[in-house]
């Protein structure tokens, strides 16, 4: 996306996008989905496995891999080793897991400012 620098705006995540969390086991699987199938190749473009590891690297990730789903305008991420050992073995209070989309979504992204009326919230 070759949009310059001053026609952007930065807005967490979760104004374009909303997300799913589940678990299994020590692995928790994040799912985020474009509030308008417009903003997807934007958030395609930067929500690499790169970013969202760095987004969790106070739980250290062993792994982060990313699924696109266009036709949904949607993409799953896969984060190995992110939930203390899993519901059985984890001490912390979301053993699932199921707050870890809100980290996500919290993330900021950069929009044109042409998509901000695609946006959700103010």
């Amino acid at each position: 996306m070759n949009t310059p620098t001053d026609e952007m705006i930065e807005v967490p995540l979760y104004r374009a996008a909303h997300g799913r969390t589940g678990d299994k086991g020590d692995r928790s699987n994040i799912s985020v989905i474009a509030w308008h199938p417009d903003l997807y190749a934007l958030l395609a473009e930067q929500l690499t496995p790169e970013r969202v590891s760095m987004q969790f690297r106070h739980r250290a990730p062993a792994r982060v891999q990313r699924f696109l789903l266009p036709r949904l305008h949607a993409m799953n991420f896969v984060l190995d080793a992110v939930l203390d050992g899993g519901v059985n073995d984890a001490l912390n209070l979301d053993a699932h897991g199921k707050a870890l989309s809100f980290l996500l979504l919290d993330m900021p992204i950069r929009v044109p400012r042409a998509l901000v009326p695609l946006l959700a919230g103010p």
